[in-house]
């Protein structure tokens, strides 16, 4: 949502627009369901009192959001979550992250304005904005190409890498 704000607040200073897993803040849009909005809400315990606990939370979420049409690599997941308290735990984040979202609105008048090349990528699993988001987001955009990746979820698997890249630097390139 932060790229989508500097395209199209700042076009000069933009040479492509990648939008991945977002929405436009479309007030019509399906939400997320309640039982994944308490998962990715619901207080997990402290990581530095109940290690074991944390990653159980952290793991149910995340394989809750990811796709079906790839493996969910545990061990991958675990490293990444014991990585991630290592760097900045701060059990606020997703509160403010929530509130960013709400507070920077409908952003389509934005994204109409929007004059560099622009990819719009997005799982047909996500369930945190679903592909309608996707959806509303590439069509807000003038232009924008559309790629709705089957099995993908709100999460980019490791064999999805290089088609992201490769769909990036193309997108990129048109500037």
């Amino acid at each position: 949502m932060i790229a989508q704000l500097v395209a199209s607040k700042y076009p000069d200073r933009v040479l492509s627009l990648t939008s991945i897993m977002s929405t436009s803040g479309n007030p019509t849009l399906p939400q997320a369901s309640p039982e994944v909005m308490g998962l990715m809400t619901a207080p997990g315990p402290n990581p530095f009192e109940d290690e074991a606990g944390f990653v159980a939370h952290s793991m149910a979420f995340a394989k809750r959001i990811a796709g079906t049409g790839f493996p969910f690599e545990e061990e991958a997941y675990r490293a990444l979550i014991a990585e991630e308290v290592r760097r900045a735990y701060d059990p606020g984040s997703v509160g403010r992250q929530i509130a960013a979202i709400a507070v920077s609105g409908d952003r389509r008048p934005l994204l109409a304005a929007i004059v560099v090349p622009a990819l719009v990528i997005h799982g047909m699993d996500d369930p945190l904005f679903v592909p309608a988001c996707g959806e509303d987001t590439a069509s807000s955009i003038p232009g924008a190409e559309l790629m709705l990746v089957e099995g993908m979820g709100h999460d980019l698997p490791p064999q999805l890498y290089e088609q992201t890249i490769d769909a990036i630097e193309q997108a990129a390139h048109c500037s």
